[in-house]
């Protein structure tokens, strides 16, 4: 699995404006909102602030509308057992689920079992891993991550099996099944898939 750097991201909260409540979806059940634009649901810590406003500036490029739950002035000011009420309803009301996969994300507890309603809502075609860190290095001590699709840069010059080349850009890796078979989708063309 290969990992986006904070700086890489960071490039595209550079040339876009600061998100907040007023221009990210709230994904309630009676709110009205284009259909035929997916919603990804962003599993992520929350004092990680610059990273989301990178990761939603990121992803809002790609054409997607996004949540998150500290955007959302229904969801309780302290988190409890409605907290976790609603971010199931969420999860559910969502096309697609994502972890932005940084090392202190990993090691929330709250992350963790969103990404297990995730795993069970929308496994495993619309679930996947973001995964980030400051200089490239790998993750340890979460080997069941592995399991799941992961988004990646690519830089024009890994080959298919069949010798062609990987075009630049992001994509949705899946891990090998039982055959040893692996897939990939430009990260554009997934996000749309539901």
């Amino acid at each position: 699995m290969s990992y986006i750097s904070e700086y890489q991201l960071s490039n595209y909260r550079n040339r876009t404006k600061t998100f907040s409540a007023d221009n990210v979806i709230n994904l309630s059940k009676s709110s009205f909102r284009d259909t035929t634009c997916p919603m990804i649901f962003l599993s992520h810590k929350h004092d990680e602030f610059s990273i989301m406003q990178d990761v939603i500036a990121f992803l809002k490029n790609e054409g997607v509308d996004v949540y998150v739950d500290w955007m959302d002035s229904s969801m309780p000011a302290y988190t409890n057992a409605e907290t976790a009420h609603k971010l199931k309803e969420k999860i559910k009301a969502s096309d697609k689920f994502i972890l932005v996969a940084t090392q202190n994300a990993i090691n929330s507890k709250w992350c963790n079992w969103e990404l297990g309603l995730g795993d069970a809502e929308k496994y495993i075609n619309n679930i996947a891993l973001f995964p980030i860190n400051k200089s490239n290095q790998s993750f340890y001590g979460a080997e069941y991550l592995k399991i799941y699709p992961w988004i990646e840069y690519q830089d024009g010059s890994t080959q298919y099996i069949g010798g062609s080349y990987i075009p630049k850009g992001y994509y949705v890796f899946y891990p090998a099944d039982e055959n040893g078979s692996s897939r990939l989708f430009p990260l554009k063309q997934w996000l749309k898939i539901k």
